[in-house]
């Protein structure tokens, strides 16, 4: 992992960046402090507390070339000089810097908030929507995934009492400025991003932007969907149909795209119940909205994937700490929150450019596979020699790890095939 942050120069370009310079002379660097940030993640720090653990590492440290890890209130002190500016000429040149790296043109983007539960009087801390915990206080992010890496393309920290679409405009406008290098064929978002709105925002575009949206259940929609004809059986127990829906709001029709399912053959199937004259309970549904010509049930099968993006959110609260890294101030939170997303991005590469399996491991997987070895260092004559217990299958295994990383030349290249 080391050898790979190495060859990526992630390191070099954000040293150029307007990060905060140390006070005095035995202050440590700011690139250090992120990349102690991001190596206190990997091996499953949950919060700044757990981070200051790798200052009794002596291995790590050797590893990296780091004389000492920060402390806890180092990090809290360097997150804090953090503010809306400094974050916004920190983390979207970084990410800008990594998608360009990426040697993929065209690209599905997929939109998602999820909703973190604080427990103090942190700033931005508001009560809204909390499904699990309602009349808790959260904050309430908005993330952009690029679904064909497994990346997040930028992510915002937003009070909790917003809803998804709230400066929704302004994220999208900074993503797009990230990805301008990359052509965006396809953007995905679920039924929070549906709006007319955000719809003319997509269509109107100098170039319009392909999407397909989950619908909210409004009763004027499932009066349409109450008397819509013409279903098309997909499989047993599941059904698809299609029809042109202009709200007294739109300035034009829109394609949408239903699938009904048949709980009775599918039990577990997902979507809404319409409880209108038919059997109560017998489908539930779901609707698309699409500016593609594709056949619909390619609409729902492209839709289908996205669903992607809501376990990248589970992996980054479970096993990268999303939700665990806060503090007082909301800006020291969101650059945390934000570097959290670039030690995310590092790992991503770390699955697809050296492990190259054909499932994702979890960093979870990962620390148990790669990271959590006993392991020491010995000198001798010299020469200074990493000793990891590995014998047998294991030991060729990780020496093939290694070859692969020192091998690689491009760290960015690889194939989404």
């Amino acid at each position: 992992m080391k050898d790979m942050l190495e060859d990526s120069g992630i390191k070099e370009f954000m040293v150029n960046l307007d990060l905060p310079q140390k006070g005095s002379n035995r202050s440590y660097e700011a690139i250090q402090i992120i990349e102690c940030f991001w190596t206190s993640i990997w091996i499953g720090a949950g919060r700044f507390s757990h981070s200051a653990y790798l200052r009794y590492d002596k291995v790590l440290q050797e590893i990296f070339g780091w004389k000492q890890a920060p402390s806890q209130s180092t990090y809290s002190r360097f997150f804090q000089k953090f503010s809306w500016k400094r974050n916004t000429e920190v983390f979207v040149p970084t990410q800008q810097w990594f998608v360009d790296n990426l040697q993929i043109k065209n690209i599905t983007i997929d939109f998602d908030s999820t909703v973190m539960t604080r427990y103090g009087e942190q700033e931005g801390s508001k009560v809204g929507y909390n499904a699990t915990k309602p009349g808790r206080a959260s904050h309430h992010p908005l993330m952009a995934f690029i679904a064909e890496t497994r990346m997040v393309a930028n992510a915002w920290l937003r009070p909790g009492n917003t809803s998804a679409l709230s400066n929704c405009n302004g994220f999208i406008d900074e993503t797009f400025e990230i990805l301008k290098n990359k052509t965006v064929g396809l953007i995905r978002a679920d039924s929070g991003f549906y709006s007319n709105d955000f719809l003319n925002y997509l269509e109107d575009k100098q170039n319009p932007i392909n999407y397909i949206i989950a619908v909210k259940m409004y009763p004027t929609l499932k009066q349409e969907l109450r008397k819509l004809q013409g279903w098309i059986k997909l499989k047993n127990g599941m059904e698809i149909a299609e029809f042109e829906y202009q709200s007294h709001d739109w300035k034009k029709p829109r394609r949408m795209v239903a699938v009904r399912k048949d709980i009775e053959v599918l039990p577990k199937a997902t979507g809404k119940l319409l409880l209108f004259d038919e059997p109560v309970g017998k489908y539930r549904y779901s609707l698309y909205v699409t500016n593609l010509n594709l056949p619909a049930e390619q609409i729902w099968l492209s839709y289908k994937d996205r669903a992607d993006a809501e376990n990248r959110i589970k992996e980054l609260k479970y096993d990268f700490g999303l939700d665990r890294f806060c503090m007082d101030k909301f800006w020291a939170t969101e650059a945390a929150f934000r570097t959290i997303m670039i030690a995310y991005n590092l790992m991503s590469l770390f699955r697809q450019m050296v492990l190259k399996s054909k499932t994702q491991a979890t960093l979870s997987t990962l620390r148990f596979k790669c990271f959590a070895l006993g392991s020491w260092i010995s000198k001798h004559a010299g020469k200074t020699t990493l000793n990891i217990s590995a014998i047998g299958e294991k030991r060729k295994w990780l020496d093939g790890l290694f070859d692969t990383v020192r091998k690689n030349d491009k760290a960015f290249y690889f194939s989404n095939a």
